[in-house]
Formats: structure tokens, C-alpha cells, sequence
């Protein structure tokens, strides 16, 4: 079955590409996204995340939302902000973070190879969240934001896309968190039936981040086909927006939690419970809280940092044939959360909430020095090769285990339903 072909992109004139790119819709608050974009009428903002052109009482689900989504969408395209390619094309797209550098092909995947689970999936998806991406994606009838896909790299695949970015790049910019984003047009027939005849014998890809959007793009097809009485299965409904990265080039990031109090417990009670499962040794300065192996982790609380690193007897009841037991968020729920705590559910318990690792460690102390936080508990990073065991098994991560970095920029492709 084709995992991924070819598409006739709508994306920004070369001379704006910098200002319409904007963050994804899920990483920025309301407030944050309004300010945003409130001084540039060509942030892709105004359509990913139409609510803040809208009165702030109005629910970012009301109809009225996704319509004006559609209406400025449909002014970017007018004003030849947008322009559609004439001919099915992939495209190249390289972030430079810091020292990271990864280089990905946006193409659009396949929706039966996704509910064939072809395109496997590691994370649940919130219902909530999910209608308002199929809302979204209905009423704009495009697809705006791109799913996070990686594959098991490939040599072949490596040295063409290093050939591909020695060309001159349609788009070359800086944002404004420093990471360089680099974009090239492939139109070329040869190049791209050799991609997508590479990338379909893998046999599967990964969702690494952006379950919301391609469950509600399967969705979001099923829709269409109903609404079409001529549907063939070649309409591009039937494919959502994708950015493939070779796994060796995934950065994950820590995602660290927050615990809103101890419960019934004393600092001090708390700190002897966890030495039924860890060694807890009290550290001068965050310089070494931050865990650098698996089954290690940093905690914070009242103006100190601790190392708790989990004990040998602990270890070896670890199942480590089992992908999701032997994940840390899965020990930090098992020795800590639940039996300690007293929390169960993460997705809904409000006594826990999730910090990206980007934000650094004096996020974590900040958050707790506040006062509205008890304690701070940092992470190893969940590696790839986790995450595509968890999905290969058809398991479920527990929630929040990965943060990838850096995020894609919205805007810079369109996928339209037609």
C-alpha cells in the first residue's frame, strides 16, 4: 500500500514566507497567540488559530471560529499571499536548532495506510481536541498544520536529500527563537518517484507528533467521501499533510512534571517514602539535577534540588521486554505517582502538569518558587527507538513522554482538500 506521494502545495511567495510562517496552533496560549499576531496581518495565526481574530468571550469552538479561519485563509489566497503549485511536487525542509540540524520531505501520506496502521501511533487522542481539528480542517477544507512522521533513516534516501539542499532554497529564514528554517521545491519526476518508491517499501512510518491532527484528518476524509457521489479514493481528502525525518536526526527533549502538593503528606514524610525505591541524595545547585541515564530522575521542592536514582532491587523488577513498563514516565508513575500521590490518571488529575524540556530546569524552579507548585520532578528524554518499540507493538505511551524539537512552523505548506 503507497504510504506517501506527491501534492500540489499552496504556500507563501518567496518574499513573505518569514512573516506568514508562525508557531503551530497547540504550543501558544490564546493571549500568547493574540499578541502575536495582532501587529502582523500575515501571521499564519490568523488561520491556524482563527480565535484571535475574534471577541475574547467567544469559545475558541464556536462555529464562528473555524469560519473565520476559512475567511482568512481564503484573503491570503486572494491577496496572492498564497500561491499553489501547478504541478504535484514533495518539497525539502531543514531546521537548524543550535547544534541540531534535521532535514525532512513534506509530502502527503496516505489515509488507508494510517487506519491500516501502517502509520502506527503511540499516544491516545483526547476527543476534545480531535473535534476541534476536525472542525477546523472541515470548514478551511485544507489541511494548515503538518503531522511529525519519522522512518528507520536510509542511506539512499540521506544522500539524495544532501544533494537536494546544495541547490539554491526557496525559502531561507531565521525565526524568532533563533532556529534557522531552510525550504526547496522538488519537481523534478526522477527525484520524486525515487523518494516515494523509497519511502513506500519501508513498509511503515511513525507518527512522532500531531495524533490530533491526522485522526482527525481520517475523519475529516471519511466527510468528504460521503459528500462526493464520484469518489475514486485519488482525491487528495484521502491524504493528510506530512514532514518525514530520518529517526537518527529526532530530537527529543525532556518533558518534565510539576505536582501540585504532597497531599496529606509532609515534605519530609514524602522524601522517606520515596526511600522505599530510590537513593535520594540532596544536591548544592540544579548544575547536576538534570538526569543523564534512564531510571534517574531530579526532583525540587522547597529551594533544593535531590537526585533520586532508583534502587537495584527496583531495577530488576522492571520488565524490560515489556516497551512501555521499562519507559521512566511509566517508573515515575509506578513508584511515585500513584503509590505515593495518589495519581492515577495524569491526562485529567490537576495535581500534575507537564513542562517541555526546552523551557530548561529554571522553568521547573520558577514554576515551584512561585508557590502555586509543591515539586518539580525531571526526566531522562524518551529515546526514539522507545517510541517506535512502543508503536511497532501496538502499545500506548503514557501521556506527555516525548517533546521534539525543534517544532515545525505553520504556514510554510498547505495541504488543500479538493
Amino acid at each position: 500500500m503507497k504510504l506517501i506521494k506527491s501534492f500540489r502545495g499552496l504556500r507563501p511567495t518567496r518574499d513573505l514566507a518569514a512573516d506568514i510562517a508562525s508557531h503551530p496552533y497547540d504550543v501558544l496560549s490564546r493571549e500568547e497567540a493574540f499578541a502575536l499576531a495582532t501587529d502582523n496581518p500575515l501571521s499564519f495565526l490568523h488561520v491556524n488559530k482563527p480565535e484571535v481574530d475574534v471577541a475574547p468571550e467567544v469559545s475558541p469552538y464556536d462555529p464562528s471560529v473555524y469560519a473565520k479561519g476559512r475567511e482568512n485563509l481564503d484573503k491570503f489566497i486572494e491577496q496572492g499571499a498564497l500561491v499553489r503549485d501547478k504541478k504535484d511536487s514533495l518539497y525539502v525542509y531543514q531546521q537548524v536548532m543550535g547544534n541540531h540540524t534535521q532535514t525532512g520531505i513534506v509530502a502527503v501520506a496516505s489515509v488507508d495506510a494510517y487506519e491500516a496502521d501502517l502509520i502506527r501511533k503511540h499516544e491516545f487522542t483526547r476527543p476534545d481536541k480531535e473535534d476541534d481539528r476536525v472542525q477546523h480542517m472541515d470548514a478551511l477544507g485544507a489541511q494548515v498544520g503538518p503531522v511529525f512522521v519519522t522512518y528507520q533513516a536510509q542511506t539512499r534516501i540521506n544522500a539524495l536529500i544532501a544533494e537536494l539542499v546544495l541547490n539554491d532554497p526557496e525559502y531561507d529564514f531565521q525565526a524568532e527563537d533563533r532556529t534557522h528554517h531552510t525550504f526547496w521545491i522538488v519537481q523534478d519526476d526522477e527525484i520524486i518517484s525515487f523518494i516515494e518508491s523509497a519511502i513506500n517499501d519501508l513498509g511503515c512510518l511513525y507518527v512522532a507528533d500531531g495524533h490530533h491532527r491526522s485522526a482527525a484528518a481520517s475523519r475529516v476524509r471519511t466527510f468528504f467521501r460521503d459528500r462526493n457521489p464520484d469518489h475514486t479514493g485519488d482525491e487528495s481528502y484521502n491524504f493528510f499533510l506530512v514532514v518525514l525525518f530520518p529517526h537518527d536526526q529526532m530530537q527529543i527533549l525532556d518533558y518534565n512534571r510539576i505536582i501540585k502538593d504532597f497531599g496529606d503528606k509532609t515534605t519530609q514524610e514524602f522524601l522517606e517514602e520515596l526511600a522505599d525505591s530510590f537513593d535520594v541524595k540532596p544536591l548544592e545547585n540544579a548544575s547536576k539535577a538534570k538526569p543523564v541515564a534512564p531510571q534517574q530522575f531530579g526532583l525540587y521542592t522547597e529551594n533544593q534540588w535531590f537526585r533520586l536514582e532508583l534502587h537495584e532491587l527496583r531495577r530488576t523488577e522492571i520488565n524490560e521486554g515489556d516497551p512501555v513498563s521499562s519507559l521512566d514516565v511509566s517508573i515515575l508513575q509506578d513508584t511515585i505517582l500513584g503509590p505515593i500521590l495518589d495519581i492515577h490518571d495524569q491526562r485529567t488529575d490537576k495535581r500534575v502538569d507537564f513542562v517541555g524540556g526546552v523551557r530548561g530546569l529554571e522553568e521547573l524552579e520558577r514554576r515551584v518558587d512561585s508557590g502555586q507548585w509543591q515539586a518539580a520532578i525531571a526526566l531522562y528524554p524518551t529515546s526514539i527507538g522507545s517510541l517506535m518499540s512502543v508503536a511497532d507493538a501496538g502499545e500506548i505511551m503514557p501521556p506527555k513522554s516525548t517533546w521534539f524539537e525543534p517544532k515545525l512552523k505553520s504556514g510554510l505548506i498547505v495541504h488543500v482538500l479538493d
